[in-house]
């Protein structure tokens, strides 16, 4: 009988798993697909643009497709040189005058899943309300969403069309958040076979060899889960967080927060049943801190509380990634979040929910419902 992180295919059907599973479980094979797409016509629409050195770009979603964005922007910024943002299409709507304040020449670069939520189709109109030079870059997983549709035959737009697998079924989005930051490192920082080749490598790893794991992580009674990362590192905390509270309809608590920032109150959330995982960056510097944050957390916590994910080697305990050590944060925050979605799998499974819709009342939808836009009294500056 076929298996699938660490279940059988009829058990996990039965237990409402089947869809995340599987989307969990194909993200190597979408991420290298992802990396044979053409992407000529969209340099093409982008090298004049990126030669502008008064150029912003602002990354730009809402929930998981906002933490694309704040994975991405520290490493593009340093690949590109220049101001990139993480800015939530949710900030944008609810004050876009706050967020173009500055008049500049913008690139707006939408992430969406389906391109069919409120605040994906408002955003980017309010950007070329407000900014008298405004250009669009549309990277969803669905063809026939209404973003996509909008934008696919205007001058001032270029769209990126995932792999019809990133279109996630399931609640949670899992291989469509890895393909919208893969899609993104390569479309803005370069493109890079070797690198898709690798960290495929490293995902198959943890797929491989992780599940029992976190099926044991799970089995413990945590209540409270505490996900830590610096840099763009912290983005991958945040989405690691939101996996875990979706997953399990809240019923396990859990926080992010960047090394640093932990100790300045949020480190008033450790109990017996708190659970804590940090991420280990890749950059030196950066690395310090994770460390330093690692040994206080062994000096207060039983050692069996925390999990650290890492490209390098370390406590014999470590959740391993291996062969990407040498790798940006965005590019390891993709096997990275593995673990963090194979975490929020399990503990969704451990506490009686129903992982593909942990929401079967209609409390929160997949794609977000009732949000009302309101049109902005404000004449384009042109």
């Amino acid at each position: 009988m076929s298996t699938l992180l660490g279940y059988d295919l009829d058990q996990l059907r039965d237990l409402g798993a089947l869809d995340t599973s599987r989307e969990i479980a194909q993200q190597p094979g979408v991420w290298r697909e992802i990396g044979r797409l053409e992407g000529a016509e969209t340099d093409a629409f982008l090298k004049p643009l990126l030669e502008r050195p008064d150029l912003r770009i602002i990354l730009t979603g809402a929930g998981t497709s906002a933490y694309v964005g704040e994975v991405l922007a520290p490493s593009l910024r340093r690949r590109l040189g220049r101001r990139v943002e993480a800015v939530a299409t949710t900030d944008i709507v609810a004050d876009p005058l706050a967020c173009f304040a500055e008049d500049v020449p913008t690139l707006l670069v939408s992430f969406a899943r389906s391109g069919d939520s409120p605040e994906s189709l408002t955003a980017p109109e309010l950007a070329s309300q407000v900014l008298t030079d405004c250009w669009h870059l549309v990277v969803t997983c669905n063809a026939q969403g209404e973003l996509a549709r909008q934008h696919a035959d205007r001058s001032s737009s270029a769209v990126v069309l995932l792999p019809a697998a990133a279109n996630d079924r399931g609640f949670a989005m899992t291989s469509s958040f890895t393909g919208m930051v893969l899609a993104g490192l390569l479309t803005l920082g370069g493109r890079d076979d070797e690198l898709v080749d690798r960290l495929a490598a490293a995902a198959e790893q943890v797929l491989a060899t992780r599940p029992t794991a976190a099926a044991d992580l799970a089995a413990r009674g945590y209540d409270r889960i505490v996900y830590l990362g610096s840099g763009a590192l912290h983005g991958l905390a945040r989405e690691s967080a939101l996996k875990v509270l979706e997953l399990t309809a809240g019923g396990a608590v859990a926080l992010s927060e960047s090394a640093l920032a932990f100790r300045h109150g949020p480190k008033s959330v450790l109990n017996d049943a708190t659970l804590v995982v940090s991420y280990e960056s890749n950059d030196p510097y950066t690395s310090q801190y994770d460390r330093d944050m690692v040994a206080e957390l062994l000096r207060v916590i039983p050692a069996r509380n925390l999990v650290t994910v890492t490209a390098h080697s370390g406590r014999s305990d470590a959740w391993a990634l291996p062969g990407v050590e040498d790798v940006d944060d965005a590019a390891l925050a993709l096997p990275a979040v593995i673990c963090a979605q194979l975490i929020g799998l399990h503990f969704s499974l451990a506490l009686g929910c129903t992982p593909d819709n942990p929401f079967p009342g209609g409390e929160v939808n997949r794609v977000v419902q009732g949000a009302i836009m309101h049109p902005l009294q404000h004449p384009n500056r042109r």
